[in-house]
């Protein structure tokens, strides 16, 4: 079954409602397009680096901006509507980075919490603890569309092989990776990791990316991308600035490049040897 999708590019800033606008305005010019199933970013609601700004426009899911006006645009336009990530209140204090999806009646089809945090220290002095703020996600999610099985995915979860490869053992034709990658991280890894994962798995990849330079000082790396099953590169964004990405999505391309590449069909449980050398505080055999 073919299907137009579309991934929104944007440049969240600290400001939710700001931020809610732009989405709309997106959403909207990816629906006049013909696309039935959008994707925006990882936090789509805000980018706020300061710990203090970022809690104080928090809200709690029932009275968050961004999902209340993406469940209304969705059964508004008649679209499927994912919004790839918006920080939510926890009650235990804790922040979830939790992506959203939205069906065509404007209901909520289900959410993810990112599983994976970015806890890293880079070679130029970047510095990020995610689990300082957000509290992990425990379960990985799939959902049956009538256009095919989405898999989710958000940013630093794409760096988790596993994650992609049960949910495609599991059916999975579509992996959702929003994203708002480092530029450092991004300029080395982002397109080899997504070309990777969609071949390695037989099934498409759509990425919808924050862009550029934003107000709480940091930079993202943005190329939004979709990538079909082979690993080919269907509609690429650029480094910066807001953009709507478009593609015909035909899933069939996915037994395709199944039957082509087998690998899920043949791989095979294996046991894990080490030896230890003579010499190395083993004994020769």
């Amino acid at each position: 079954m073919s299907f137009k999708t579309a991934a929104v590019q944007m440049c969240s800033g600290v400001d939710p409602a700001r931020n809610v606008e732009t989405m709309v305005s997106l959403v909207r010019e990816a629906a006049s397009e013909g696309a039935v199933y959008i994707q925006t970013p990882e936090m789509t609601g805000a980018i706020q680096r300061d710990r203090t700004g970022l809690r104080s426009v928090l809200k709690e899911e029932a009275g968050d901006l961004v999902v209340r006006e993406a469940a209304r645009l969705a059964g508004e336009l008649g679209v499927y509507l994912h919004v790839g990530s918006t920080p939510i209140a926890l009650p235990d204090g804790k922040v979830a980075n939790r992506g959203f999806l939205f069906g065509p009646d404007g209901k909520k089809i289900c959410d993810y919490d990112k599983i994976h945090m970015f806890d890293v220290d880079l070679d130029n002095g970047e510095s990020w603890r995610e689990s300082a703020v957000y509290r992990p996600g425990a379960t990985a999610r799939m959902v049956d569309l009538p256009f095919g099985k989405l898999g989710f995915a958000i940013c630093y979860d794409v760096r988790f092989p596993e994650l992609f490869r049960q949910q495609a053992v599991a059916g999975a034709e579509i992996m959702s990776v929003p994203a708002a990658f480092t530029r450092q991280t991004g300029e080395a890894h982002w397109e080899i990791l997504l070309r990777a994962r969609a071949i390695e798995n037989g099934l498409f990849v759509i990425a919808a990316a924050q862009a550029g330079q934003h107000e709480d000082g940091r930079e993202t790396f943005g190329h939004s991308m979709i990538v079909d099953p082979w690993g080919k590169v269907l509609a690429k964004a650029g480094p910066a600035g807001e953009a709507v990405l478009i593609a015909e999505i035909d899933v069939a391309a996915v037994s395709g490049a199944r039957a082509r590449i087998p690998n899920l069909k043949n791989a095979r449980d294996f046991v894990l040897d080490q030896v230890v050398p003579a010499g190395k505080g083993g004994v020769a055999a």
